[in-house]
């Protein structure tokens, strides 16, 4: 008999589990069991599984208008753009349909710029570990040293360094270069924050140097830091910036901000037949006027430093590495144990983790979860890593 799973092209490893529906921290499967999901499809559900405002959002849009084409305004672009433009450094929006197009935009927007206002630099600096999609032109941004060789020959044009390494994006930057490009807290490469210093650093640095500062917010935007934006608490202003994955709550939205200054696109050079459609806008505008109240960002910091503190004693508990990351993004290093085999045991307690790195489990729960799902969550992580511990837990996909 044929497997249920067959027709599905397999890019990753996938447990053989249907999930039927969803609830704020918890997913159910076709058999009625419940999953408290800690990932969160990559800090992509900002308000958790189904929240209502989103339901709410996209049954009153679908009754009204799906999408009259990118070539006409609609009203909910319209709330959405001017709601993040009002929230943040930035004069103009780009909507696209993920993070990769987002940052595809971005590097497009840098190169077009330096085509008319550098001399045709075309250049990226970009840092080692990180990561900013999967088109040909995001991987050759990308750090991940598993792609070094992959879908030879990508996009030219980009020079990796160091993370939090400034002299090295000194030495690295030549007249060539358009634009240093980053997240300020390396989510894939194991959730590795940019210092202050740093930040601050290369502000001044590309400033000097006259290349545009590019920071990828596609898993810290939207309140995952605790501020709406993660660059807020740095002290500085990018000159593009690129969203994701908590924007539209669920739903494929994406956005390219920039300062008036820098938006040099013709018409033609950019465009997407679904970006900024009134169903996905319409949702985001849901979940960022939910995320941006003051309270929300306070409940998300005080959940994060609950769920960081408590990471830390179970990481004491069980002689583990230091909790690192910002907000509801962090990590927790587990040294020489398989961080698969943790993850797998978990599932078999109905716990979604995750692991980026063999030896880092990530947690990116909903924005607001609540303090019994932390406590139950670290009751089950607590047995899965005994068991591991214990041998009791083979390797596995981290899912």
């Amino acid at each position: 008999m044929e497997s249920p799973f067959s027709a599905v092209m397999p890019v990753t490893p996938r447990p053989e589990v249907i999930f039927a529906r969803g609830e704020g921290s918890w997913l159910e499967d076709r058999n009625g069991r419940r999953y408290l999901d800690f990932v969160q499809g990559w800090a992509v559900n900002a308000l958790g599984h189904s929240p209502q405002v989103v339901v709410d959002a996209l049954c009153h849009q679908a009754g009204l208008l799906l999408n009259p084409g990118p070539g006409f305004y609609n009203t909910p672009m319209l709330r959405l753009a001017r709601t993040l433009v009002e929230r943040s450094a930035f004069d103009e929006v780009f909507f696209s349909n993920s993070g990769a197009e987002a940052n595809e935009g971005a590097i497009k927007l840098a190169r077009k710029w330096g085509a008319l206002h550098k001399q045709g630099a075309h250049g990226f600096v970009t840092m080692e570990n990180g990561f900013h999609g999967r088109t040909l032109a995001t991987m050759s941004a990308t750090g991940k040293p598993q792609w070094e060789t992959l879908y030879e020959p990508k996009v030219p044009g980009f020079t990796r360094v160091p993370y939090n390494d400034l002299e090295a994006v000194a030495r690295a930057i030549d007249d060539n270069t358009v634009a240093v490009m980053l997240e300020l807290v390396q989510g894939e490469g194991g959730v590795v924050p940019a210092s202050r210093e740093f930040v601050q650093g290369l502000r001044a640095l590309t400033r000097e140097r006259s290349c545009l500062l590019i920071v990828d917010e596609v898993q810290t935007g939207i309140g995952r830091t605790g501020t709406l934006f993660a660059y807020q608490q740095y002290g500085i202003e990018p000159d593009i910036l690129t969203l994701g994955k908590g924007l539209g709550g669920g739903v494929p939205l994406a956005a390219l901000l920039t300062k008036k200054r820098f938006s040099c696109f013709d018409y033609g050079d950019q465009g997407g037949t679904f970006n900024g459609n009134p169903l996905v806008c319409a949702a985001g505008l849901a979940v960022v006027e939910t995320v941006g109240k003051p309270a929300f960002l306070q409940r998300v910091r005080e959940r994060a430093d609950d769920l960081r503190t408590q990471l830390q004693a179970l990481a004491r508990r069980h002689g583990l590495g230091e909790v690192r990351g910002s907000g509801l993004l962090l990590a927790l290093p587990i040294g020489a144990l398989p961080a698969a085999a943790i993850v797998k045991a978990a599932f078999a307690r109905r716990l979604l983790v995750n692991a980026p790195r063999a030896d880092v489990l990530r947690f990116m729960p909903a924005l607001n979860v609540s303090q019994a799902e932390i406590d139950e969550m670290i009751g089950r992580l607590d047995g899965a890593i005994t068991e591991v511990k214990q041998g009791g837990s083979d390797d596995g996909a981290s899912g």
